[in-house]
C-alpha cells in the first residue's frame, strides 16, 4: 500500500503527517517505530494522523503517536502543524479550527506570517488527573530518584497535565543539566504511572525562560509545545514568572499566555512544511 504524507516541523520538533480522510491506512506500533527511524525510515519525533471528526462540534480528529509507537494525548507543536496541514491540503477553509484529541477539544487559529495560535485548554493540577502519585495537590513536590547516578537523588519538581503529564525542574545551568540521564529516570518514575515528559527550565527574567524537554517515548527534542506551556504555567504558579512568557527552546521560541487557574493556556508559534512524499507500507 502506498501512503502519501507530509514532513513538517514546529521549531525542529518534526512530524510525519498523514491525511486519513482521503486515504486509508493502519499504523501498528512496530510500523510507526520503523518509519520513525532516521536512518532507514522517514524520521520523526511523532506521527500525526488527520481523521474525520467523531462528533459534530469539531472539524477533525487529531491522533498522535511517539517514535516508539505509543499513542499520546497531546502535542502542541504538532497541533500547529496540523492546522497548517489541513488548510494547505484544502481539507478546510476555516481560520479557526476545532480539533478533537485524546485529552479533549483544542482550538487552532491560523494567523499571518505562518504562525498558529493554539488554545491548549486549562492546565490540570490534581495528582489523579496528571496522573501522579501524591496525597494532595501542591505547587512543588519532592521527588526521590534513586536510579539517577548523580550527586543528588532528590529533586524539586512541579507536576501538572497539559492534556499529557509533565514534570518541570528549575535549574541554574541549562547547558549542564542532565537532561538525558535524569530525564530518562524521571520519565519512568513509579510515581508517574503513565510516564511523564520532563522539562528543565532556566528562568532568565519574569517574562523569559530557556527550556529543554525530555519527551516521553522520544527523548530530548528540539521543541515541545505542551512542555513550553507546562514550564510557563509552573513558573507562574511558583511566583517566578508573569504572563506572557517567552520560552526559548533549542529549536526556537514560543509565546505562552496564562491568566491563572480557571483559564486556558494560549500558545503561539510557527509551523513549517518540509516536503510531501509517499511511502510503501
Amino acid at each position: 500500500m502506498i501512503v502519501h504524507f507530509t514532513k513538517m516541523h514546529g521549531l525542529g520538533n518534526d512530524f510525519m503527517v498523514v491525511d486519513l480522510i482521503s486515504q486509508h491506512a493502519h499504523f501498528r506500533p512496530e510500523l510507526i517505530a520503523r518509519l520513525a527511524d532516521r536512518h532507514t525510515g522517514v524520521g520523526f519525533d511523532q506521527l500525526l494522523l488527520v481523521e474525520p471528526p467523531g462528533c459534530p462540534e469539531v472539524d477533525f480528529r487529531y491522533r498522535i503517536f511517539n517514535a516508539d509507537g505509543s499513542e499520546v494525548e497531546q502535542c502542541g507543536n504538532g497541533a500547529r502543524c496540523f492546522a497548517v496541514f489541513v488548510r494547505n491540503r484544502k481539507l478546510t477553509n476555516k481560520d479557526v479550527i476545532r480539533v478533537e484529541t485524546a485529552s479533549g477539544v483544542i482550538v487552532l487559529e491560523l494567523k499571518e506570517g505562518g504562525r498558529v495560535a493554539v488554545d491548549m485548554g486549562e492546565p490540570r493540577f490534581l495528582p489523579e488527573v496528571i496522573p501522579f502519585l501524591a496525597e494532595q495537590a501542591d505547587t512543588v513536590y519532592a521527588l526521590e530518584v534513586p536510579e539517577f547516578a548523580g550527586p543528588d537523588t532528590q529533586f524539586e519538581i512541579s507536576a501538572l497535565s497539559m492534556g499529557n503529564p509533565h514534570a518541570v525542574l528549575v535549574v541554574d545551568d541549562l547547558s549542564q543539566a542532565p537532561v538525558n540521564s535524569l530525564g530518562a529516570a524521571i520519565e519512568r518514575h513509579p510515581r508517574f504511572p503513565q510516564r511523564v515528559n520532563v522539562g528543565f527550565m532556566k528562568v532568565e527574567h519574569r517574562h523569559f525562560v530557556r527550556l529543554r524537554v525530555f519527551e516521553r517515548g522520544v527523548g530530548e527534542t528540539m521543541a515541545c509545545g505542551t512542555g513550553a506551556c507546562a514550564a510557563a504555567v509552573a513558573g507562574i504558579q511558583r511566583g517566578l514568572l508573569q504572563s506572557p512568557v517567552e520560552v526559548k527552546l533549542p529549536g526556537g521560541n514560543l509565546l505562552i499566555e496564562w491568566a491563572g487557574p480557571g483559564h486556558s493556556v494560549r500558545m503561539e508559534g510557527p509551523a513549517t512544511t518540509v516536503y510531501d512524499g509517499k511511502i510503501r507500507i
